[in-house]
């Protein structure tokens, strides 16, 4: 006969999970992100689809992955079986990734009985322990019960706060090279750039073969970036990886640290930055600012040009180009998209979609006037010999 189990650390081995996967009150969540429900996928035998996206998410947020209210939460926990004296392990297919947000979620709204699969998914497959095909949870409902702590998770006016101020360090979970801004960002029309007053520590430092280092080596890393006395809020993309981090964090003996909810992808949406290093616009920026530029040759831009702008990118993007292209001078103009076409050799490689935008928007409101004209052919020369 099985029985009841407890945690010791926020995170297991395969081994320890396969050894207690008995346990009456064993909870096992799969918490991949980006997965839908396909009974043709495997997964660790008696684990629980939590489905970040559209479960435990605030999908109402322009923002992916936002933080869900206490009852939508509590509601969703409930219906996956989850009682007030479960132990959860939660794992994903990529090793340790979004599997460590579904840990914070669980601690940020009071519950400590939770770990992560050391290795997840990969790690279980390499150890030759049995798997089972995904299938939905029919169980009875639990009663698991949330309560939201303070200070697990911060904001947008909480960061605005600690960037001004310095009162915590902020350390980002992205690649150096996003962080430095030397490779654009994977999503689609976001802002390369940083969070000032912010440090990077790749979360990628963190893992060895898919598997979270050592407590001294984790102890070892964590020093460099912070002491023990900090306060500390953890940034990355879109809040996931951020939370590998203070996993890491916690496993290392600190103390006060939080996550930023909406991390990068809610930062570099909702301020303008500085884009004066046309090296690191996005294709978007880029776009829409040649797109800005020819439309003010005439030194008016009309309603329907600027919709036809609006059409083409988004709305945050064609604010922070419009700032941007406000304060340079024609021939600043001109440096800029020469230099950001250098970066992007998607332009190199199909320039006349580039031309056909350009066309399209100056015949937008039924005219295309001798500026216009003499602008896009000047364009056309610079980006074809540039």
């Amino acid at each position: 006969m099985s029985s009841k189990i407890t945690l010791t650390s926020p995170i297991v081995s395969v081994e320890w999970l396969h050894e207690h996967s008995h346990a009456n009150n064993l909870v096992i969540l799969d918490g991949t992100i980006n997965k839908v429900f396909d009974i043709t996928l495997e997964q660790i035998p008696k684990a629980r689809f939590f489905d970040i996206k559209k479960k435990f998410s605030d999908t109402s947020n322009p923002f992916p992955s936002a933080f869900p209210s206490v009852e939508q939460f509590q509601k969703e926990a409930r219906a996956l079986g989850i009682n007030k004296d479960s132990v959860i392990v939660v794992y994903d297919d990529k090793g340790i990734y979004s599997s460590a947000r579904v840990w914070w979620l669980f601690k940020a709204f009071g519950f400590q009985n939770v770990a992560v699969l050391n290795g997840g998914f990969p790690a279980w497959k390499k150890a030759n322990y049995n798997t089972a095909l995904m299938q939905n949870f029919d169980g009875v409902v639990g009663d698991f019960e949330a309560h939201l702590q303070p200070g697990y998770m911060q904001f947008f006016d909480d960061i605005q706060k600690a960037s001004k101020n310095k009162t915590h360090n902020i350390i980002d979970a992205r690649s150096a090279g996003r962080f430095n801004c030397t490779e654009p960002e994977p999503r689609e029309g976001l802002r390369m750039g940083t969070i000032p007053n912010s440090v990077n520590l790749p979360y990628t430092d963190l893992l060895e073969n898919g598997l979270l280092k050592s407590k001294k080596d984790l102890a070892k890393t964590f020093y460099m970036v912070a002491n023990k006395s900090d306060n500390i809020i953890f940034s990355c993309g879109s809040g996931l990886t951020a939370c590998v981090l203070a996993l890491g964090a916690e496993i290392s003996g600190y103390k006060n640290i939080s996550v930023y909810d909406g991390s990068w992808t809610e930062w570099g949406t909702l301020t303008t930055g500085d884009m004066k290093m046309p090296s690191t616009w996005t294709k978007d920026e880029l776009l829409a600012y040649i797109l800005i530029y020819v439309s003010n040759a005439d030194l008016n831009q009309s309603r329907t040009e600027t919709q036809y702008i609006l059409n083409r990118v988004d709305k945050n993007v064609y604010k922070r180009v419009t700032d941007q292209f406000e304060k340079d001078s024609d021939y600043q103009s001109i440096q800029n998209i020469i230099e950001a076409v250098k970066t992007h050799d998607y332009y190199r490689n199909d320039l006349a979609d580039l031309f056909a935008d350009i066309k399209l928007m100056a015949f937008a409101d039924g005219e295309y006037d001798v500026m216009e004209q003499m602008v896009y052919m000047q364009l056309k020369k610079i980006l074809k010999n540039g």
